[in-house]
C-alpha cells in the first residue's frame, strides 16, 4: 500500500513537471527565434555549396572553416574560407573567403550594400572587400585580438559592445546590421 502511494505520487510529480514543460516550450521556441544567433560551421554547412563561383572560376568551400549569422528577421550573413589555388598569386593575397549577406551591413565602420563578396585580410592590417569580378569594393581597418583564447582559421562571435566580429585568426572586423 505503502508503495503504491509513493509511485501515485511519482507520477504526480513526472506528469505536472511534462505539463509545465510543454506549456513553456512555445515561449522558448519563440525566444530562441526572436534573438539573433551566430552560427557555427555545422549550421553553415546546410546553407553553402561545396564550391562557389569568383573571379570566373570556381573554388572549393572548406566549409569546416565556416560562420555566419541569422538575424532575427530570418536574413543571414555567411562566411566560408575557399581553396583559392587556382588563383593567381595576386588575387590570392586578396581573396581568401566568400562572403555573403542578404541584408546591408556596416563593416569596419562603412556601408556594404547586401550581396556576395570574396574578403581577405591583407596587409597593413586590413580586410579588402572585392565584388564577384575581384574589383575592391572596400579596404577597412582590422584589429587584433591577442587575448582571443582559440584563433581558428575563420570565425564569426558576437561582439561585447553590440554587433559580430568577424575573425582570421587573431584579426578581426566588426560588422552589425
Amino acid at each position: 500500500m505503502r508503495c503504491q502511494k509513493l509511485c501515485q505520487g511519482l507520477w504526480k510529480i513526472a506528469a505536472a513537471g511534462m505539463l509545465a514543460a510543454l506549456m513553456m516550450a512555445p515561449g522558448l521556441a519563440r525566444a530562441q527565434a526572436g534573438g539573433e544567433a551566430v552560427l557555427k560551421p555545422l549550421d553553415v554547412q546546410k546553407l553553402l555549396p561545396a564550391s562557389v563561383f569568383f573571379r570566373g572560376q570556381s573554388a572549393t568551400t572548406q566549409l569546416r572553416n565556416s560562420g555566419g549569422v541569422k538575424f532575427a528577421d530570418g536574413f543571414y550573413v555567411l562566411a566560408t574560407l575557399v581553396d583559392t589555388s587556382g588563383y593567381s598569386t595576386d588575387l590570392q593575397s586578396k581573396y581568401q573567403a566568400y562572403f555573403i549577406t542578404e541584408v546591408p551591413l556596416t563593416i569596419g565602420g562603412q556601408p556594404l550594400p547586401a550581396g556576395v563578396y570574396g574578403i581577405g585580410f591583407i596587409a597593413d592590417s586590413k580586410l579588402a572587400v572585392l565584388d564577384i569580378g575581384a574589383h575592391e569594393v572596400l579596404s577597412i581597418a582590422s584589429g587584433e585580438d591577442a587575448a582571443i583564447k582559440r584563433p581558428t582559421p575563420l570565425q564569426i562571435v558576437a561582439d561585447p559592445t553590440g554587433g559580430f566580429r568577424l575573425y582570421c585568426g587573431r584579426r578581426y572586423v566588426l560588422f552589425s546590421r
